[in-house]
């Protein structure tokens, strides 16, 4: 008898996913009076065919370079100022991680004000200027839409993987520490020898689900931006949604959502093994 874990794990993940497989290779639409039929490769072709696509591989890839680092980083940075064994440690784990509990629809929709033109933003830069400089409608610029939405991104997800960092700092042993303050060791090399050998295994897992995150950027696009201006912030899982829903391709968008398990299982794979651990 199967398990309730296993069934929902056929229903939710193995059945939709074999059911893309069949559907990437036939000119099914969501509605349509006539059955699909078998078109072959033509989803695919129309695909790389497409331009759109293209932008949208590049914007994930800018979005993906930019974010993994830059969140890890502060991440990381977080967790070591609230390893400190110093009062208020427990108030400020507690403002970290308060962006993590917040739906990204929801946090999405307030830095939606925060950015416009007369927002919050463009408003403590004039203040600051004295009025000297004002900023930009941030998510209608080409130029500043992605940058807007990788800043409010690591925003809301550092917090999460600050707890995974503090969780990885909490298992290396005490007494080596201890051992370096006796060998009068500096802060640095505490960190260099001690801190970051000791996060090897914590450091590949945030790696790889930063990277699987950055990679199906969607909330934030389908909230903010739709897309633009221009499909300067347009995403390959934005544009599946998009085939899928709005335009009713439902094959097309299939053969888009194969084509992005694939692009993430090479990239994890990829990461995966520059990352193992070396004897």
């Amino acid at each position: 008898m199967l398990s309730p874990a296993l069934l929902l794990l056929l229903l939710f993940v193995f059945v939709p996913a074999m059911l893309a497989f069949g559907l990437a290779f036939t000119n099914a639409r969501l509605i349509s009076p006539n059955p699909p039929t078998f078109v072959g490769l033509d989803n695919f072709v129309r695909l790389f065919a497409d331009e759109t696509f293209y932008r949208a591989l590049l914007n994930v890839a800018y979005f993906a370079v930019i974010v993994v680092p830059l969140q890890a980083g502060v991440a990381l940075i977080m967790a070591l100022l609230v390893n400190a064994k110093v009062r208020g440690v427990n108030f400020f784990r507690t403002v970290y991680f308060l962006p993590v509990v917040t739906s990204m629809v929801v946090v999405s929709l307030l830095w939606l004000f925060i950015y416009r033109q007369d927002g919050l933003l463009n408003e403590i830069i004039t203040r600051l200027t004295f009025g000297a400089v004002h900023g930009p409608d941030w998510l209608n610029n080409t130029a500043t839409a992605i940058p807007a939405i990788i800043l409010m991104s690591v925003w809301q997800g550092a917090g999460f993987h600050m707890i995974i960092w503090l969780s990885g700092l909490q298992t290396i042993s005490a007494e080596l520490y201890e051992a370096a303050d006796i060998d009068g060791v500096s802060r640095w090399q505490r960190f260099r020898y001690i801190t970051w050998p000791g996060l090897a295994a914590t450091r590949g897992l945030i790696l790889i689900t930063i990277t699987i995150q950055a990679l199906s950027l969607f909330t934030q696009v389908n909230v903010m931006t739709q897309g633009g201006p221009l499909d300067s912030t347009t995403t390959i899982v934005y544009q599946a949604v998009r085939a899928g829903f709005k335009q009713q391709e439902t094959s097309y968008a299939s053969a888009i959502s194969l084509v992005f398990f694939a692009l993430v299982l090479i990239i994890s794979a990829v990461q995966r093994y520059l990352t193992r651990e070396k004897s």
